[in-house]
């Protein structure tokens, strides 16, 4: 059976990769360009010459000490979602318990509260511990908005696993923990990379808290550093544009190795 091209979507999606890719290009050219070569040319213009002296400028401005900052972040939040939610996941899971199905669903209120909402009380609760202008009191507000929804996702990987692996581990007779630590979590690597991802992306690319809870530049993280340069290198665009690469680059090759678990966690197959 013959299949007929179907040429007004085809034309269709290849404008739209263009209009997605358009700022792309516009964006990387601007970032390889001097700023004399840039003004001249203008952001349509076919690349002129090829450097990398934009990056070395943006790093030589501070720009390498906001990522780090935001590595370091973006790593601490990772952690605490990794360490918590997988037991939490396993015990919503296994537990036959009214009151741990009542916490769960106390806990989803958070998926309903946005950051905007609670940023005031959450500074002075930062500040009385203790813990403005520190990276710490960053790392523990990022990580309590995003457990929510990644336990409801790694909850959603562990329900895959059937019932009778569980019996074949009770009738082994393994106790919860082994059960947890040889089969679940093995059995769960999707959903796991699933969080580990989203934890990550809501980490690196957090914007309000680390723009509150933090002053000094040696705590400032790579996205409110972008704020700033944005008016240091207003009339600067390559500078600016290498910037927003260097912001871009970690995050999606941790993206890249990991899409294909991201998306197969989300459908809901992960622990299949």
């Amino acid at each position: 059976m013959h299949t007929r091209a179907n040429l007004p979507g085809g034309i269709l999606a290849g404008l739209w990769l263009l209009i997605i890719l358009l700022p792309v290009y516009i964006m990387v050219r601007a970032a390889l360009e001097s700023q004399g070569a840039y003004t001249a040319g203008g952001p349509f213009a076919a690349p002129s010459e090829f450097t990398f002296s934009n990056f070395g400028l943006a790093i030589q401005m501070g720009f390498g000490r906001f990522l780090f900052n935001a590595a370091i972040i973006t790593i601490g939040v990772v952690a605490l979602v990794v360490v918590l939610v997988p037991p939490l996941a396993f015990a919503i899971v296994r537990s036959g318990s009214s009151w741990v199905r009542r916490v769960f669903r106390l806990m989803l209120f958070g998926l309903a509260i946005p950051a905007q909402v609670v940023v005031i009380p959450l500074y002075y609760l930062i500040d009385s511990l203790g813990l403005y202008d520190t990276l710490l009191g960053v790392i523990l507000p990022t990580a309590a908005f995003v457990i929510p929804l990644t336990t409801l996702i790694l909850t959603g990987s562990m329900r895959e696993i059937g019932g009778e692996l569980y019996e074949a581990m009770a009738l082994d007779g393994a106790s919860s923990v082994r059960t947890f630590l040889t089969m679940v979590l093995p059995l769960s690597r999707s959903g796991i990379a699933t969080i580990v991802v989203y934890s990550a992306l809501n980490a690196w690319n957090g914007f309000l808290l680390p723009l509150i809870l933090t002053r000094s530049p040696e705590v400032t993280v790579a996205t409110v550093g972008l704020n700033g340069f944005r008016s240091q290198f207003s009339v600067n665009i390559p500078g600016l544009m290498a910037a927003v690469i260097l912001t871009i680059i970690p995050i999606f090759v941790v993206y890249l190795f990991a899409r294909r678990s991201l998306v197969a966690g989300l459908t809901g197959v992960g622990g299949k």
